[in-house]
């Protein structure tokens, strides 16, 4: 079920990290591969909005023009990120800015790279929201992973610590106490698209 956008309660925005440039892939940005037919981008977004963020912001670097073309992404704010190179750190810190302002309470944070977790994965991190204050991460096996839902109480202190491609791990590393551990390793795989072996995940 999809969450109704109200200011007055607040609500979880999905944000999704899609600039990188596909290094190990020859350059191919990561958002544009082909996954089910579409860009993963559109894929990614799709998962978010299925396991109930009504609100997606994308955060796009390269080829940024090339996926607004290319992939449907009908009703997300796209964020541009002309720090991109600099690694997810970068992006982590514009997609959280993006969402100032917007009456969002937290940020549900997945990566376009990771077609394994699908919405099952997603909702229940989402489920375990309660306030601005959540730290909320899905586990597998026990070892934290994505997505991660960020409470808006931790947004500042994320992006000041996000740096490089760590994006929250320093910020969450010093809060491992406050972190809610949602098992999903039932129920998706955690693998990443990063070299030419990767791409045997892609459908």
């Amino acid at each position: 079920m999809t969450q109704k956008e109200d200011p007055a309660a607040g609500f979880v925005a999905g944000l999704v990290l899609a600039a990188g440039g596909g290094r190990r892939l020859g350059g191919r940005p990561k958002a544009l591969l082909g996954h089910r037919g579409r860009p993963l981008v559109e894929y990614a977004v799709g998962v978010l909005r299925t396991a109930g963020c009504a609100r997606v912001h994308v955060v796009l670097g390269a080829a940024a023009d090339a996926v607004r073309e290319r992939a449907a992404l009908d009703g997300c704010v796209l964020v541009e990120n002309p720090e991109w190179e600099r690694g997810m750190g970068s992006s982590l810190r514009a997609g959280l800015t993006s969402l100032a302002g917007t009456g969002a309470r937290a940020a549900l944070v997945s990566l376009v790279d990771q077609p394994g977790i699908g919405p099952e994965a997603v909702a229940r991190v989402l489920a375990a929201y309660r306030d601005d204050r959540s730290l909320v991460s899905a586990g597998y096996d026990g070892a934290r992973g994505h997505p991660v839902l960020l409470g808006a109480a931790h947004w500042a202190g994320v992006a000041a610590s996000a740096a490089g491609d760590r994006g929250a791990r320093a910020y969450l590393r010093a809060h491992e106490d406050a972190i809610t551990l949602v098992e999903c390793g039932d129920v998706a795989r955690p693998y990443d698209i990063d070299t030419e072996t990767d791409l045997a995940h892609l459908e």
